[in-house]
């Protein structure tokens, strides 16, 4: 049983909020951070990530400019929107396991016919760890942030997390 912290009302243990006040009990399933790194997950939020404004194309885009697109501006992905909506992802994954090392074949196809859709975001007051759990689960290595609304605002990488992860374990004493 896992005990509300508002009305002391004893819930089953796993429930999501409180059966008597409504209360949310999400945060108290949650096992205490064992370190400052670990504290840092649950604490910050995506934007101290940084996220760098998204690359975008439409769906129409050919796969052949996309893929220019990716090296001239050494990028791992783009994201494809269609009226200021999100619709999918195009990585450089994508063209490997999609496109194989036939380009020429690929190279005035629509890039809709290969992009990932309707890719998992995250908003950008989301918690660095759901970024995490979301790139592990999913095996992604690019996540959207976007608005209220679910305009994309924003990309964040596996590297962003990375250098977050680094500046963190550089900054706690060993």
């Amino acid at each position: 049983m896992i005990s509300c912290p508002d009305c002391s009302f004893e819930n089953i243990e796993g429930s999501d909020e409180c059966q008597q006040c409504g209360q949310s009990l999400t945060t108290l399933h949650l096992a205490e951070p064992a370190t400052d790194v670990e504290r840092s997950l649950l604490d910050d939020r995506v934007g101290v990530l940084d996220p760098k404004l998204p690359v975008a194309v439409t769906p129409q885009t050919p796969v052949g400019e996309v893929l220019q697109k990716l090296v001239a501006q050494s990028i791992g992905c783009v994201i494809v929107v269609e009226n200021q909506e999100l619709v999918g992802i195009f990585s450089e994954r994508d063209a490997l396991q999609k496109l194989n090392v036939d380009v020429d074949a690929f190279r005035d196809h629509p890039v809709s016919e290969y992009m990932t859709s309707d890719p998992q975001t995250l908003e950008a007051d989301s918690k660095v760890a759901f970024a995490v759990q979301r790139m592990d689960l999913g095996s992604y290595r690019h996540v959207p942030i976007v608005d209220d609304q679910g305009r994309p605002v924003g990309i964040v990488s596996v590297r962003d997390i990375l250098r977050y992860l680094a500046d963190k374990m550089g900054a706690v004493d060993v």
